[in-house]
């Protein structure tokens, strides 16, 4: 508890070191999945994937490299496309329109609701009176997402 708050923290409050750590996490970490990314698909490219199909021969095989590779360069062109197309070339559009309102540290806003990637929690909470049991609501309908692989169903797809 305390411990583990003020070993992130950096001392007893939030402060310069705590900014300076998340900072360089969030700097940090996209090069990590990167590299772990790449890791992951040099060994796929080595070793190639298991065989879900019982197919033993090579000839049905197709190849990791020129296939899935450029499928995975092209993915990845794609995605870079729309991100560098919403962050330099239109960053408003989806933004909320009551982030241009200038803060008024004296005035609280009539309505305060979160971002829209937040709307499901928000809505859970606030539909249970109980604090409680929003809480216990909110984790459940996270965790049925990790409870739902493990289910056994007699769906075999179509």
């Amino acid at each position: 508890g305390t411990t583990l708050v003020q070993w992130v923290w950096g001392g007893f409050a939030v402060d310069n070191a705590t900014l300076t750590r998340f900072f360089t996490f969030h700097f940090v970490l996209p090069f990590i999945v990167a590299a772990a990314t790449m890791i992951h698909l040099l060994f796929l490219h080595q070793t190639g994937s298991n065989n879900p199909i019982g197919v033993n021969s090579d000839s049905d095989k197709i190849p990791f490299h020129p296939y899935f590779s450029w499928k995975d360069i092209m993915g990845f062109l794609v995605m870079t496309m729309a991100l560098i197309m919403l962050s330099l070339i239109n960053p408003y559009l989806l933004g909320d329109p009551d982030n241009f309102i200038p803060a008024n540290p004296l005035v609280t806003p009539v309505h305060i609701q979160p971002e829209w990637y937040f709307l499901f929690a928000y809505a859970i909470l606030r539909s249970i009176p109980n604090k409680l049991g929003g809480v216990i609501a909110l984790v459940m309908s996270i965790a049925i997402l990790f409870i739902m692989p493990l289910m056994k169903s007699n769906f075999r797809g179509l």
